[in-house]
């Protein structure tokens, strides 16, 4: 069963295939449904206690019966494989249905049991977002954030999905801009990018010295290949005053 969120989709290149709509929830439906999430609840109570009956070493996450009750699938987390072989028959033998026990990762742990992220809304994965990508500490690095665990991950542990989302806004920015670690000239000497702010258009650059300075994106300077770009010096991040580069 599904509930509807809205009545057409937006024109999108979808992944997956649209499931067909069979009919409206009828009232036997919606009890047939209630029905189940009070099984649910049960099952979930009764493998616990199974688990350490068996001294399992896994962690019960959810349970989801099958509409029509013909299959009952408990979702654990666990550090490595489990025999649970003695524990599918003991559950086949209480519930008399066919019995799945499916290993997930802690991304479909957070997607199953539901939160809150740190922007305040729902988490992604438990409202609308189908596939997990991969996320690296770069698009944290190239989006200027500061790589802190508190602050760029999820309450499953990993980085957040939402990383990915402006990623590419934040490649086409970056165009502008010269290559972190790229090596300039200027009226002080030579100087190393060190970080990009493309909402400010401002560099920080490193002198050979040790030095530090915040440059603008608006005057021209040459790089050690003899490129051309743009910047302007606007405040030495030490606490000098304001001046350009010429």
């Amino acid at each position: 069963m599904g509930k509807v969120i809205r009545e057409y989709l937006p024109s999108v290149n979808l992944k997956y295939a649209p499931t067909a709509v069979l009919r409206k929830a009828t009232d036997d439906d919606m009890g047939r449904l209630n029905f189940n999430r009070e099984k649910e609840e049960e099952s979930f109570g009764e493998c616990q206690n199974l688990i350490k009956k068996h001294d399992l070493d896994m962690k019960l996450v959810d349970v989801e019966y099958q509409f029509d009750c013909n299959k009952l699938t408990f979702y654990f987390t666990a550090d490595q494989r489990v025999d649970f072989r003695e524990l599918v028959k003991d559950l086949a033998a209480i519930y008399k249905t066919r019995i799945e026990l499916r290993q997930i990762g802690v991304r479909d742990e957070a997607r199953r049991i539901g939160g809150f992220g740190i922007c305040g809304l729902k988490q992604c994965c438990s409202c609308w977002l189908r596939e997990f990508e991969p996320i690296t500490t770069q698009l944290a690095r190239e989006q200027n954030l500061a790589l802190n665990p508190q602050k760029i991950s999820g309450n499953c542990g990993r980085l957040l999905c939402c990383l990915l989302y402006e990623q590419n806004h934040y490649q086409q920015a970056l165009t502008e801009f010269p290559q972190l670690g790229s090596i300039y000239r200027t009226e002080k000497g030579t100087a190393t990018v060190e970080k990009v702010n493309v909402f400010t258009r401002e560099l920080i650059v490193k002198h050979t010295d040790n030095y530090e300075e915040k440059v603008k994106v608006e005057e021209d300077v040459t790089d050690k290949y003899g490129y051309r770009t743009t910047y302007r010096r606007v405040v030495n991040i030490n606490g000098g005053d304001e001046s350009e580069s010429a």
